[in-house]
């Protein structure tokens, strides 16, 4: 029988630096392979991984919480981890068994592989790929899909804001929450400049946006930058 197992980059306990549970206390698990290719993304694409069974994985998160204390959850990172839903399936039972609770970060794009494990996961930090941020394709089918999936547990959106992000793609975005009739934090991240040279969206571009989500009466609509790179942190 074929063994199941994923390919993980790094198993590290820090400070979560974005979203909604910015500043608790994680035990980040980096999996490898993503369906996507994002400039803003954390992972290196050369980056080497080491080969985890379900068992393994439980293990390895089990020493590191006896090393480093309690924890909030374990946050399942990449990459994209629902390219590993088939190891999901299996290594979060264990998980829930050892007392662990999952935070799954996701790009949001594949509503059927979440749509497999969704019972098995307690919170879901979601990403929506702006296109005028990503200057890449759009996901809002994919998205909204995604969504009326995560929003049966606690879910919240986050998207990366750029001088180049459009208010369109704001208001869009908040149609798309407003339109499960559901009460979502979204999260506007600021994106963190790679060079000197590049452009910082500017302070009142982001009260802009903020406006789209007061005045379509989102209940909560918040800027948070990626603190953790503030820090020096992973």
């Amino acid at each position: 029988m074929h063994k199941i197992s994923a390919e993980i980059t790094e198993i590290f306990s820090s400070i979560q630096g974005e979203g909604l549970f910015v500043g608790a206390k994680q035990i980040f698990v980096r999996f490898k392979d993503c369906n996507l290719s994002c400039g803003f993304c954390d992972e290196s694409k050369n980056a080497r991984g080491k080969i985890y069974t379900p068992a393994e994985l439980v293990n390895e998160i089990r020493r590191l919480a006896e090393q480093n204390g309690m924890h909030h959850s374990i946050s399942l990172t990449g990459g994209e981890p629902l390219c590993y839903t088939n190891f999901l399936s299996h290594f979060l039972p264990l998980l829930h068994k050892d007392s662990g609770k999952s935070y799954l970060e996701t790009n949001g794009t594949l509503p059927d592989e979440l749509s497999r494990i969704i019972d098995l996961i307690d919170i879901i930090a979601m990403d929506i790929k702006l296109p005028s941020s990503t200057g890449g394709r759009a996901f809002w089918k994919e998205h909204l899909e995604f969504l009326k999936i995560a929003s049966r547990k606690m879910v919240f959106l986050k998207a990366i804001v750029t001088s180049e992000t459009t208010s369109g793609d704001i208001r869009r975005a908040v149609s798309l929450i407003k339109g499960l009739g559901k009460n979502i934090p979204f999260i506007l991240q600021p994106v963190t400049p790679v060079k000197v040279s590049d452009k910082r969206i500017d302070k009142k571009t982001l009260l802009e946006f903020l406006d789209i989500g007061i005045e379509n009466k989102l209940e909560c609509i918040r800027v948070i930058p990626q603190t953790h790179k503030m820090m020096g942190m992973r």
